[in-house]
């Protein structure tokens, strides 16, 4: 029996994390291998020294089967799991291609909720899932991952995805510590992470305030309940129905947030990195005029935002 073979593509905070796990898990097994691909000082620094897992239960290094920054290298893969920063998806997918055949499965790990339509784009004959991960993790330094939060949930599925397939990778990434779970309703697990990290990325860089001071004003508790209430009635229009108690729901995750945390979004636009706007907030913008859903308050950060 030929080994299964997974590839970990983005090895920042989310993809060392599951990766990392599985490296640990499967470093010396007959039926799983686990592949990295990463380039610069990252791919360097894990083939030296190994990935040092940094997480609230310890320090372990993880030694994957192989890392690459050359997907040649590494063969056809069984499933690709996609880590990376939603702008660099389909730049990613198009490295990826040696590693890709007809019945390699790609799941994404991103932020955002139409990851799924633009593999299918590029990747017509391919089985794609999607995904979404709770977890609060980043890559510091180079060969390091250092997860603060002690939540770390994978949700994944596709309503006509190989049932086997998926109820497989739940198992191996649980055999491997990784609280990852299976489920029939992917699209509503999606949508309640993005109602939280749309909303609260939007805000946080629009007003240039960390998410652990928004509860303190009532100003910005109030944007964010608006901002809230538009994307709720966009996900309606998509058929995907929240609770009457989900705002509040929403707004109560920020009771545990320090007051210097902040989105990953908020942080890029501070560094002048490239960020995520077109993802958390233009998407908004963008499903809000095809579902003719009005968004006027993510229109107006959306248009201040691209003038950042």
């Amino acid at each position: 029996m030929s080994q299964t073979k997974i590839v970990i593509s983005g090895i920042g905070g989310v993809g060392g994390y599951v990766g990392g796990m599985l490296a640990l898990h499967y470093e010396h097994s007959n039926e799983v291998s686990i592949h990295f691909f990463a380039r610069g000082e990252n791919e360097q620094q894990i083939n030296h020294q190994g990935l040092l897992l940094d997480t609230p239960s310890g320090r372990q290094t993880a030694h994957p089967a192989q890392i690459t920054s050359d997907a040649a290298q590494i063969g056809s893969a069984d499933v690709i799991i996609c880590c990376t920063k939603s702008y660099d998806l389909l730049q990613n997918l198009q490295q990826l291609k040696p590693c890709i055949h007809q019945k390699t499965v790609i799941l994404p790990l991103l932020n955002g909720v139409n990851h799924r339509q633009e593999i299918q784009q590029v990747l017509p004959d391919n089985e794609v899932w999607e995904g979404c991960i709770y977890i609060i993790a980043r890559l510091a330094p180079p060969g390091v991952v250092q997860v603060t939060s002690k939540i770390a949930q994978v949700y994944f599925g596709a309503s006509d995805g190989s049932q086997e397939k998926m109820r497989y990778l739940e198992k191996l990434c649980q055999a491997a510590g990784i609280d990852a779970h299976y489920v029939d309703d992917i699209q509503y697990k999606i949508w309640e992470k993005y109602l939280f990290i749309s909303s609260t990325a939007t805000l946080t860089s629009y007003l240039d305030v960390p998410l652990g001071q928004i509860k303190g004003h009532q100003t910005y508790v109030e944007q964010l309940q608006q901002l809230l209430g538009e994307l709720i009635a966009v996900a309606k229009a998509k058929n995907i129905i929240f609770p009457d108690d989900i705002i509040e729901k929403t707004i109560s995750r920020l009771d545990h947030a320090s007051p210097d945390a902040t989105t990953s979004m908020h942080s890029d636009f501070h560094r002048g990195k490239n960020t995520e706007v077109e993802y958390l907030t233009g998407d908004v913008v963008r499903m809000g005029k095809t579902r003719h859903v009005a968004v006027p308050v993510y229109e107006k950060m959306y248009t201040a935002l691209l003038h950042k």
